[in-house]
């Protein structure tokens, strides 16, 4: 199969891997073989399994060692990942929760309670399970491939905008300077609000999709001259998403004629 892969791209996976080998201070050989043999094998019972591919040429022992034994320098791994863009056009990045279904597992520490699109409990889309966040590089390519960057576990006590700022800033932070700011962007279950107050200093673009039962307010107009006093304005003109009566002119306008989608 690599031998197939044309130049570049063969190249460059050579690259990644070499510099995957040096993520690991510990059992580095192992672990890349073990590595090979999970993105090579298919479905497999039994980690046991994987000592049988091919690519793993390490007897069954040293599965179970580079386990137990091998470490992982996880600021060497994620700066090795940033280091790889998905497309030579502008950069795009998701942010996204992901949730592992825990419902009978009653001991498990510190579940919380999340919307599930496929399990329902007492014939409600909510389960009990864990959060995880990811932060994942996107491509221009319609397909279902992505490149993750970045994992954490959500606390149910936790706000997973506060996390999503911090993943961000430190990703800008493994990123080379480019003249583009890179672009993330999130699903409506996000605040739209602490993620621009958040990365306010940062160079980065935000696009948000908002609900479309979502409300915006506008700055609360001066009091008049002939105010006699009272409790100030706290809200201006009322921006309600579904309803176009309510939007004020636009600040600036973008159409474009999409292959797939047409008129946007």
């Amino acid at each position: 199969m690599l031998g197939s892969m044309p130049a570049p791209d063969l190249a460059a996976l050579r690259a990644f891997r070499t510099d995957l080998h040096g993520c690991f201070p510990r059992r580095a050989d192992a672990l890349i073989e073990l590595i090979d043999a999970l993105v090579t094998a298919g479905p497999v019972a039994s980690l046991p399994q994987l000592s049988l591919q091919g690519t793993h040429r390490r007897g069954w022992g040293s599965l179970d060692d580079a386990l137990a034994e091998g470490r992982l320098n996880i600021a060497a791994l994620l700066g090795t990942l940033a280091q790889y863009r998905a497309t030579d056009r502008q950069p795009v990045y998701a942010v996204d929760l992901s949730v592992w279904p825990r419902c009978d597992a009653e001991t498990s520490p510190d579940r919380g309670f999340y919307y599930h699109p496929c399990r329902h409990s007492a014939r409600q889309p909510i389960v009990a399970g864990w959060a995880y966040q990811w932060l994942a590089q996107l491509s221009f390519t319609p397909d279902s491939w992505t490149a993750p960057l970045d994992v954490r576990r959500v606390h149910p006590a936790e706000n997973a905008n506060a996390i999503a700022v911090t993943q961000i800033a430190g990703l800008v932070g493994r990123l080379a300077a480019d003249a583009v700011p890179p672009l993330f962007v999130f699903d409506a279950g996000y605040d739209s609000v602490q993620l621009t107050q958040g990365l306010a200093t940062l160079f980065v673009a935000v696009l948000v999709r908002l609900r479309a039962d979502r409300c915006f307010y506008a700055d609360p107009p001066p009091p008049a001259p002939s105010s006699k006093g009272g409790r100030p304005r706290m809200h201006g003109a009322k921006f309600i998403c579904k309803d176009p009566a309510s939007w004020p002119p636009p600040s600036a306008e973008h159409v474009v004629e999409d292959a797939q989608y047409g008129t946007v």
